[in-house]
């Protein structure tokens, strides 16, 4: 990297306390080493997360906080040690930007259950002692690992929200394999991680069923998604006709809910994925046990599978629904996202608005 490293070379928008209102910022990244990447951001999704950290609302922020953990972009430098990546790449980023690269997990590419924890794209301390920020900003230094190649005819914008959203539904499908043809997934929410769950689901050639508290996403669950089924949870005789139909199901949901109601939707020997974060988990031991069922939870995915999946996501021309917003409008979407008013995941066009 050049000589102003030293200075304030990278802007971003951070929050600066625990209202969570983001506004523009300067700070410094840090120099490229030898097996770093080096990636002029042009698109970062807006998650859940960077409304959870932006206003402190787990007690442990560290400001200023520059959110985004959704990056796409295009690599401008690289380390001398670095091989899988050249100038001129387009490459993504996801949720954490190092592991200790050593234990069990790490050397079979799960790093995101490092023994040591893996360190998280913002909000973090990393191992030189930095906190790390993230990608609402107008580039990153990342070591090599952690950057995944996007295939140049797959739109960054697009591939913003695979980095979460997308892994983070796509890894226990794979995990419990929820890929075979014929087979029934309900995915529980149908938000930014929802509906990816839904491509996914019709692209393993599954029958989807999505399980909503209202009706108001139906059409687009249907036609647009391509669901096959569209079940509002408040209407007890249509769930009650679901039962023991399913083999797999994935619940987004964080929203407190109860759990029995969905369990007895499932086959004998069927998968209750969680990757939602309600404030508690409670059910009846029977309804686990009576089926022989499998209720397990999940976060987002190790390096192995993050590239599978975006390879997977090109060759089949899977693509998140979006809208596109410049960074000016952060707070907005923020305050959209709260109250879960966004089809279905809002990506920042860093590269044309973060001036």
């Amino acid at each position: 990297m050049d000589s102003q490293t030293k200075t304030e070379n990278c802007l971003g928008w951070a929050a600066t306390d625990p209202t969570g209102v983001l506004s523009p910022y300067k700070f410094s990244r840090r120099p490229l080493g030898s097996d770093d990447v080096s990636i002029k951001i042009t698109h970062c999704g807006v998650c859940y997360a960077d409304v959870i950290w932006s206003r402190n609302m787990l007690g442990d922020s560290i400001y200023p906080l520059v959110p985004g953990h959704e990056i796409a972009g295009i690599v401008k430098e690289v380390g001398s040690n670095v091989q899988g990546i050249k100038v001129g790449d387009h490459v993504g980023v996801g949720t954490y930007v190092n592991s200790c690269r050593n234990c069990e997990y790490c050397n079979d590419g799960v790093e995101v259950q490092c023994v040591k924890g893996p360190v998280f794209t913002f909000n973090h301390i990393d191992v030189d002692g930095t906190v790390t920020k993230g990608g609402y900003s107008s580039h990153i230094v990342v070591h090599e690992r952690y950057c995944f190649k996007i295939p140049s005819n797959y739109p960054l914008a697009s591939a913003a929200p695979l980095l979460c959203a997308g892994i983070t539904v796509y890894t226990p499908m794979m995990r419990y394999n929820m890929n075979q043809p014929g087979k029934s997934l309900g995915v529980i929410g149908l938000g930014g991680l929802g509906h990816m769950a839904v491509k996914f689901g019709k692209a393993f050639g599954l029958s989807v069923t999505v399980l909503s508290t209202s009706t108001s996403k139906k059409e687009e669950a249907l036609s647009l998604l391509g669901a096959d089924n569209f079940i509002v949870t408040s209407d007890q005789e249509q769930v009650k006709g679901l039962s023991k139909s399913l083999d797999f199901i994935i619940d987004t949901a964080s929203g407190d809910h109860p759990f029995d109601p969905y369990l007895s939707l499932l086959k004998s020997a069927g998968v209750y994925a969680l990757v939602g974060f309600p404030s508690e988990i409670k059910f009846s031991p029977a309804s686990l046990n009576m089926g022989m069922k499998t209720f397990a939870g999940s976060v987002t995915g190790g390096t192995k599978m993050i590239q599978e999946m975006i390879s997977f996501c090109a060759a089949r021309k899977i693509y998140p629904q979006i809208e596109v917003i410049p960074i000016q409008y952060a707070n907005e979407a923020l305050e959209r996202l709260v109250k879960k008013d966004v089809k279905y995941r809002f990506v920042i066009d860093i590269e044309n608005t973060l001036k």
